[in-house]
């Protein structure tokens, strides 16, 4: 098992009389990618902003690398690199332009790395444009090439999939992919979007209303997570009442138009073959991934608090 560089423990983060963050423990191993997952407000972005510095806890401890950030700052800092939402520029200023600034707030950067990471996140041919003529999602990588700047050893990264289209994500995706593979970076992705994460991520914590929900191994979440079928199928009156006599159903909720089926996947075959003997209309039958179920009974738990 890899060495853990970056431990929280009792973690959190009080506005007033309301904890965004409380009682956080994470463990993240040299070598994860780390999917950091919760809903909008569930304190992923808090919890990143106490891991780089940017606002003190009120309570508990953050260690990088082995130093304790409170005491050792300088020294935890030192091999990290990171993004907070959306990554901020000069938009009247070129790309290079725009990490050579902030390389100045580090002790200087070389053009030769600047030029690198610009070539690793895709934007070398345009590193002499204006940052004001990028795309969001140009934007996006560029806030990488920021983070990957001083080469760090731990690359955070919040939520650098927000606002992109299906193929933006997917370049993003591919680049985490090739930070963790072939630059053998440990990286700590927080997002809310779940399906993007379980891709790339091979542990992974869910937090939810500032504490931590589950934390471990995608693998071992997939095996605790529920299994589920959403069915689409009319008359939606007969379809819940045949389903109900089904024996491997063992909850039945309605979603919109269809209906949410908890039963065993083996099981999914047998259901389609009784409704086409009940020559029902079948729209669609779509599992559900058990880690979707179990992030979504995470949710809906605390929210019926």
């Amino acid at each position: 098992m890899s060495e853990p560089i970056l431990v929280t423990h009792k973690l959190g983060k009080q506005y007033g009389a309301r904890w965004a963050v409380r009682n956080l423990d994470l463990e993240i191993r040299r070598g994860d990618v780390f999917g950091f997952l919760g809903p909008n407000g569930a304190g992923k972005t808090t919890t990143i902003r106490m891991v780089l510095s940017l606002i003190r806890p009120t309570e508990g401890e953050v260690r990088l690398f082995g130093h304790p950030l409170r005491t050792e700052r300088a020294a935890a800092l030192r091999r990290v690199g990171g993004i907070v939402e959306k990554p901020d520029f000069y938009l009247y200023l070129s790309a290079i332009r725009n990490l050579e600034v902030v390389g100045a707030l580090s002790g200087g950067v070389s053009r030769r790395r600047i030029e690198e990471v610009l070539d690793l996140v895709g934007l070398l041919a345009r590193a002499k444009d204006t940052v004001k003529t990028y795309s969001h999602g140009m934007k996006q990588r560029l806030g990488i090439a920021q983070a990957l700047l001083t080469d760090p050893e731990l690359v955070v990264l919040d939520e650098p999939t927000n606002g992109l289209d299906p193929q933006g994500m997917k370049e993003v995706r591919e680049l985490i992919r090739s930070l963790a593979h072939d630059r053998q970076k440990t990286i700590i992705l927080s997002s809310h979007l779940l399906h993007e994460v379980e891709l790339v991520a091979n542990r992974m914590a869910i937090i939810n209303l500032g504490e931590l929900a589950v934390q471990g191994t995608v693998d071992e979440l997939l095996q605790r997570g529920e299994a589920a079928v959403l069915l689409r199928a009319t008359p939606l009156r007969g379809v819940l009442a045949l389903c109900r006599r089904i024996k491997s159903v063992k909850r039945i909720t309605q979603e919109g138009k269809d209906l949410r089926l908890e039963m065993p996947t083996k099981d999914v075959p047998q259901l389609v073959a009784a409704l086409v003997r009940a020559r029902v209309r079948i729209e669609t039958v779509r599992p559900v991934r058990s880690l979707e179920a179990l992030f979504l009974s995470i949710t809906e738990q605390s929210q019926a608090r």
